[in-house]
């Protein structure tokens, strides 16, 4: 049995997930945050906290490195940690640091802060030429305005340090350009109180379809376990409205997502001790990489993978935190692709009315979540608001996601928000 050290971690689904592969690889963990009622405010209902797991749960301000660093060694001196992982994106730098100063293993401090940066991963993935788009990064309004006439509208405004999509726009004149960056100033502090970096990036905008490559590093190889394909809507924002794994792409495509996700990965040096989620255009000029994020995927993602073939990436993710080679046999699951899709609101409002609960009993149905009448709705900027996701599967093909926007219809068709 081995004993992990979890610092901090979503409220989503990787946050159950996690918990659930460290019991099942028969460890157990250690919880550190800094705001435990982050977490006791969005309990599941109907199911066990997954912090109930926890060996110990211990308060430390995991936002201050400087003085989390001799906290951690305490610990460490009593209750021995074989290694430390988080699946908060904010955290994943924190970890290495942890990682690297206890000699646990994981990949390097340089290698995730650089990967967690989206202006600090274009800038090594261009200095090694691995594709991606013309970009440029700013914090002062006159060099964006000239950046952005240089790169050409329209263009696509990203935040160098958030997640989810969060304040990622497209903007086609400077009018919209001013209005991104204002609402983005706006923003000053993260959900977890981290303050924010002001610098603005500033990218071309990519044609094609968006991919992503979900692979796992251990002792300087990278295995690519599968390409899965994204929908995305909410324009002027970039929400992810759906996923199907595998993605239905032609041999050649899918050859150059993986390639091209290789060479990004060797680049960053995250070759040991990683699951990654990469992101991938496949432009009408090749492929172009939008992100590199060194921890498991998010939106169910993983599930998809496990339900078609059977690879559990929660699990990866723990074994190679212990520095462990993962098991990624595949097994014969019965299906041959699975889909999920996202109820994504478009307006604010009260959720009046929210039907499909019936659609848990459909043909190939994996799971159904769908929010409660009464719930408050925000418009979606990001992948923060949706309502509910179906997820389902095909046993005979790539049918996965028109099965998945059937069933969504007919949620949607009794959708009513007031």
């Amino acid at each position: 049995m081995a004993h992990l050290l979890m610092i901090e971690s979503w409220v989503g689904s990787m946050s159950r997930l996690l918990p659930r592969a460290i019991r099942e690889g028969g460890h157990e963990f250690t919880f550190l945050t800094r705001d435990l009622h982050h977490y006791l405010r969005s309990a599941p209902e109907g199911t066990a906290h997954p912090l109930l797991g926890a060996r110990n749960v211990i308060a430390a301000d995991t936002n201050d490195i400087k003085a989390l660093l001799p906290e951690v060694e305490r610990l460490h001196a009593v209750l021995g940690f074989d290694g430390v992982l988080t699946s908060c994106d904010y955290y994943l730098p924190t970890v290495a640091r942890i990682a690297g100063h206890l000699g646990l293993p994981g990949p390097g401090p340089e290698a995730v802060g650089n990967a967690c940066r989206k202006d600090a991963t274009r800038r090594v993935l261009a200095d090694a030429g691995v594709p991606g788009p013309r970009f440029a990064v700013h914090e002062e309004w006159a060099d964006l305005a000239r950046a952005a006439r240089e790169i050409g509208y329209p263009l696509v405004v990203k935040p160098v340090d958030l997640c989810a999509g969060m304040y990622v726009r497209r903007v086609d004149d400077e009018t919209q350009l001013a209005a991104a960056v204002r609402d983005l100033a706006g923003f000053p502090v993260n959900a977890r109180g981290q303050r924010r970096e002001p610098a603005v990036l500033l990218e071309e905008l990519l044609d094609g379809p968006e991919v992503s490559v979900e692979t796992v590093s251990h002792a300087g190889t990278v295995h690519v376990v599968g390409v899965t394909d994204k929908s995305v809507g909410g324009a002027p924002a970039f929400i992810e409205t759906g996923h199907m794994f595998p993605a239905a792409l032609t041999s050649a495509d899918t050859e150059a997502a993986e390639q091209t996700t290789l060479g990004a990965l060797k680049a960053l040096g995250l070759t040991d001790g990683v699951v990654a989620h990469t992101e991938i255009k496949l432009t009408s000029g090749g492929p172009r990489v939008v992100e590199v994020n060194p921890r498991p995927a998010g939106n169910r993602i993983t599930e998809l993978v496990r339900h078609v073939t059977g690879i559990d990436l929660a699990a990866a993710f723990v074994e190679v935190a212990l520095g462990r080679a993962p098991d990624l046999r595949r097994t014969d699951t019965g299906l041959r692709s699975a889909a999920i899709g996202f109820l994504v609101p478009e307006r604010a409002g009260t959720l009046e009315a929210l039907g499909g609960e019936e659609l848990a009993r459909a043909e190939g149905v994996l799971e159904l979540q769908l929010a409660e009448s009464g719930k408050a709705v925000k418009a979606a900027g990001s992948n923060n608001e949706y309502l509910g996701h179906v997820m389902a599967g095909d046993p005979d093909g790539l049918g996965a996601r028109d099965r998945v926007e059937d069933l969504l219809s007919r949620v949607r068709a009794e959708l009513v928000i007031r």
